[in-house]
């Protein structure tokens, strides 16, 4: 595994100025890093859980979940490794486990590339978040 840049740090610097505005949704970058090492059917899941609420917050946060996901998924496209992108009804179980079997399907050296690109990609995540938060805002992640 050679390394590229991938445009990462671009790409988060784009979705936390999106989110930047959004009320709790920046400050679950950290919670992002910590959830890439329970693997990636995991990392894309959370969005789920979080839209499933009834809380505008929550909901916030959970767009800025799905978007990382997408925006992950988008980067890895030129590498060859096609992660599922597509928007997945929370309640559709069946639909959920296509997606996690896809994710868990993968073969070992893709899952340990795109793993170690969420990371790099979630590191800029918070690194742009600590920079953009806006004064007298709470990360209440």
């Amino acid at each position: 595994m050679t390394w590229q840049p991938y445009n990462l740090d671009q790409e988060a610097q784009r979705l936390v100025l999106k989110y930047r505005n959004t009320e709790g949704a920046i400050g679950q970058s950290h919670k992002m890093r910590t959830t890439v090492a329970f693997g990636l059917e995991r990392f894309w899941g959370e969005h789920l859980r979080l839209l499933g609420k009834n809380d505008s917050k929550d909901k916030n946060k959970g767009k800025y979940w799905r978007d990382a996901w997408k925006t992950f998924a988008s980067i890895m496209l030129p590498t060859g490794i096609k992660l599922p992108s597509e928007d997945v009804d929370a309640k559709d179980s069946k639909a959920i486990t296509k997606v996690a079997q896809d994710l868990w399907n993968l073969n070992l050296d893709d899952q340990r590339i795109c793993l170690a690109v969420l990371t790099q990609f979630c590191d800029s995540l918070v690194w742009w978040t600590q920079r953009y938060k806006l004064p007298g805002t709470q990360d209440d992640g």
